[in-house]
């Protein structure tokens, strides 16, 4: 089992203790931060209001956001009309808040909801079953992977189709709930192992009787596959093969074994899916000498899962394995369609702790990956390929189109305020027009192989990124984590998940696009390229959502609908779209910011019904809402469910997602207590 820290410090604002000490080692281990509400925002929102009454759908009188008003303080009105008339995607009438303690999985009236796959499942064979008492690091490997994130239901013949394929990311481990404690250090040594083979991603073919119906898994299909922490990649790019990145084990420097902290994700045009390498530093004990080090979070101390006593690789004090961490941070792209491909790791977009990537096709033909990098404080970044995108689906198109990835642009986004002088550019200085809109530029890094950064070689622009950027003066986010172009209208919407250092001492304020200090809610961002063209330099933006609970929370904003009709929203992490253009946020933390459970919202992006957040789904108690695919022409949602009972220990779970026991009755002989991170899928019954 492993250590944990105190509980301490950790309240509004931040994750729970144990999913900052096994998520992101306690990158959010902070102080309570200063409550006070945030008078920047609301004199933002008073002077934009006055001035861009566009931002206001039709029908919307503009008294009806003023901020600090009275009627705010009543709760969200949730009886309103079943969303989706007209063709507007899903019908469904808004769930009202589920509170933080509630072990439910909640869905609208007139719908449904069963798990496809959960952590343990076979996929091989169905003689490797799940028994918790008797785990393996071999039946691990064989089994649907722990702590599912990104998600895709690829469907292969469209909307009608009876076969799919769905890929999912497995984060990592809360070994606390997933075995009891170790007797010795042998059977501690083994449950890392274990843990080791839960990370990665899984992909598993799916089967179902009709659309509109729910699916089944296929074990043993041929597309069957688990991807972990020993699976090999191939390095790709410019950097591939630097010395940085050669290790005893590897000295050409181009092949990895492994992938960790998979978060969220994207599905390219092509079909491969990418995947992004979060917070990889806290796997690795490390010099902790260098800028490097300290800039990506590692140190030179034991790390709370102890794999450098099971794998040299994970020590980089070992002489031979200095740059194994830098091995770690990259989008990674796999082949879903073929199960004996090598996976790949592309150092052309660049090192940082990745949310994910999402990839749209320009007007040139050129692609576009947008990319964030989820730290308080750090950036938002842009791939652009060097070769263009062959829409032929011919299968020599398809292995083209696999290598656009491989040589291109990297830039970083400087954003500036209304005023042209108004450019911020980290020192914190704020614009005085009163403005929550602006424009901005991409900063080049590296062109087509070239560093454009003074004192940095490519290599070294790619492999420590963060410093690179650091260097031309990019705009610090609130920790930017899923960012996601509409495949409807290009626009690129950014969710910023929260910051709750900003504005303390001797740490940047408020800035326009990240407007409130001590940001516990998190906000979007919008952002149009100019010319609607994917490779464009500059673009303009505003804010779409400042999140939070408005009848507890006057620095809230909701693109100009009115704040007492929506439904309080905390903490975005993942976007998606449906067919008709509308954004779908799933939240991480709103069980610490708010005192609900997490879930998934459907926000529409046009007309009177603009930044109207309506709630589809209630997650269970201490997980967050993962990889949201949203297919509103099935009337089908799927979400993948992480981190169950989280705050849970073996002998004392907090959760029975997905098994729960009909009310009534009791557990089978032998049924575990425990929750298992599954993908879940809901369908429309009525």
């Amino acid at each position: 089992m492993l250590p944990l820290l105190p509980m301490e410090g950790h309240t509004s604002g931040k994750r729970s203790a144990v999913t900052c000490h096994l998520k992101c080692a306690d990158a959010c281990f902070h102080p309570v931060p200063n409550p006070t509400a945030n008078e920047y925002f609301r004199d933002i929102v008073g002077a934009a209001l006055s001035r861009r009454s566009l931002l206001i759908g039709a029908g919307v009188g503009a008294a009806a956001i003023v901020l600090g008003s009275g009627s705010l303080n009543a709760p969200p009105a949730l009886a309103a009309p079943p969303v989706g008339p007209m063709g507007r995607g899903l019908a469904f009438s808004p769930i009202a808040p589920v509170p933080a303690a509630v072990d439910a999985f909640v869905v609208p009236q007139g719908y449904r909801w069963s798990p496809i796959i959960r952590w343990g499942d076979p996929i091989f064979s169905a003689a490797d079953r799940f028994d918790p008492e008797h785990q393996t690091a071999q039946l691990q490997s064989r089994q649907f992977g722990y702590n599912n994130d990104y998600l895709d239901i690829i469907q292969q013949d469209g909307r009608h189709s009876r076969k799919a394929v769905l890929v999912a990311n497995h984060e990592y481990t809360n070994e606390g709930i997933m075995f009891p404690p170790a007797a010795d250090d042998a059977q501690a040594d083994e449950q890392r192992h274990i843990a080791m083979m839960a990370h990665g991603l899984s992909i598993v073919a799916l089967r179902r009787k009709d659309a509109g119906q729910p699916w089944v898994y296929r074990v043993g299909d041929r597309v069957n596959r688990r991807i972990t922490a020993t699976t090999p990649f191939t390095l790709t790019g410019p950097a591939a093969g630097a010395a940085a990145l050669k290790t005893a084990a590897d000295p050409d420097g181009l092949t990895v074994l492994g992938t960790l902290g998979n978060c969220a994700g994207g599905t390219t045009p092509w079909g491969t899916i990418l995947s992004g390498e979060e917070n990889f530093n806290g796997y690795f004990r490390s010099p902790g000498v260098s800028a490097a080090d300290a800039r990506y979070g590692l140190a030179d101390r034991a790390t709370g899962r102890g794999w450098e006593r099971i794998d040299p690789r994970f020590d980089a004090t070992t002489p031979g394995y200095e740059n194994e961490p830098n091995r770690f941070g990259w989008i990674v792209e796999i082949d879903p369609e073929e199960p004996n491909s090598v996976p790949v790791k592309h150092t052309a977009l660049g090192r940082f702790k990745h949310e994910g990537a999402n990839v749209i096709v320009g007007t040139t033909g050129h692609v576009a990956a947008y990319m964030g990098d989820d730290e308080r404080f750090d950036y938002l970044y842009k791939f652009v390929s060097t070769d263009t995108f062959d829409p032929s689906g011919k299968p020599r198109a398809r292995t083209h189109n696999k290598t656009l990835l491989t040589r291109g642009s990297l830039y970083v986004a400087r954003f500036a305020g209304n005023s042209p002088q108004s450019e911020i550019t980290g020192t914190g200085q704020l614009p005085t027009d009163g403005q929550f809109d602006g424009t901005g530029r991409w900063i080049a890094l590296v062109i087509d192989g070239v560093s454009q950064v003074p004192g940095f070689t490519v290599e070294e622009a790619l492999i420590n990124t963060r410093l690179a950027a650091d260097a031309v003066g990019a705009t610090k986010m609130d920790r930017c984590e899923d960012v996601e172009p509409s495949p409807l209208t290009g626009k690129v919407y950014v969710a910023c998940t929260n910051n709750t250092d900003r504005g303390k001492i001797g740490r940047e304020g408020a800035t326009e696009p990240n407007p409130r200090t001590a940001n516990r809610d998190g906000h979007i961002v919008e952002i149009t390229e100019d010319g609607s063209d994917a490779t464009a330099t500059t673009f303009t933006w505003n804010l779409l959502l400042v999140c939070g609970d408005p009848a507890t929370n006057t620095s809230t904003y909701f693109a100009g609908f009115p704040a007492d009709q929506v439904s309080p929203i905390s903490c975005p992490d993942n976007v998606a779209f449906d067919v008709e253009g509308n954004l779908w946020i799933s939240t991480d933390g709103a069980p610490s910011t708010i005192g609900l459970c997490d879930g998934l919202f459907k926000v529409p992006l046009e007309g009177p019904e603009r930044g109207r957040v309506q709630q589809f789904l209630s997650v269970p108690r201490e997980s967050e809402t993962c990889g949201p695919v949203i297919r509103a022409e099935e009337s089908m949602v799927y979400v993948a469910v992480q981190h169950p009972g989280e705050g849970g220990s073996w002998d004392a779970q907090t959760s029975r997602f997905p098994d729960y026991v009909p009310a009534g009755t009791t557990p089978a002989e032998g049924a575990w207590a425990g929750p298992r991170p599954a993908v879940a899928q809901v369908w429309k019954v009525s």
